[in-house]
């Protein structure tokens, strides 16, 4: 049995989330947690029936094991895109962080598209190489 409590905090960062999101399933009750003082904890087992399987520690994976943590956050402007570019461009970055392993690191990708202005906005926070093949694909799209 594993004693191993959780913060909110380290729980969004286990999962990929807003720490917003993780106090709101608490206080849903779809998250179980017991508050000590001001602060909620999650037990280990408690997160593992929430997810539906195994969770790693806090701290272990690549930290563990002496690699580095690094992440981009970037934005992306892009103008004078028409909107079929920019659907093929969103529909192309999106698709290419959903069809990742279950044990990559988080990769968010949002896509905004002004067709009045016909400028598009690209954010993406992720890994370095997971942000550079991004950057790859969406020259493809627009050398094209």
């Amino acid at each position: 049995m594993n004693d191993r409590l959780y913060s909110v905090d380290q729980v969004a960062e286990l999962l990929g989330l807003h720490v917003r999101t993780v106090r709101n399933y608490v206080r849903d009750g779809r998250l179980a947690a017991v508050r000590i003082g001001k602060q909620y904890r999650i037990a280990h087992e408690d997160l593992e029936a929430f997810t539906g399987r195994p969770v790693p520690a806090a701290g272990a994976g690549e930290a563990a094991e002496g690699r580095r943590h690094s992440e981009v956050s970037s934005i992306v402007e892009i103008d004078a895109v028409d909107a079929r570019t920019a659907d093929r461009l969103s529909t192309l970055l999106t698709s290419s962080a959903a069809h990742r392993g279950h044990d990559d690191r988080p990769l968010r990708i949002q896509t905004v598209y002004d067709p009045e202005r016909g400028r598009m906005k690209v954010v993406i926070l992720g890994g370095l190489g997971d942000t550079a093949r991004l950057f790859d694909y969406i020259e493809g799209v627009l050398d094209s």
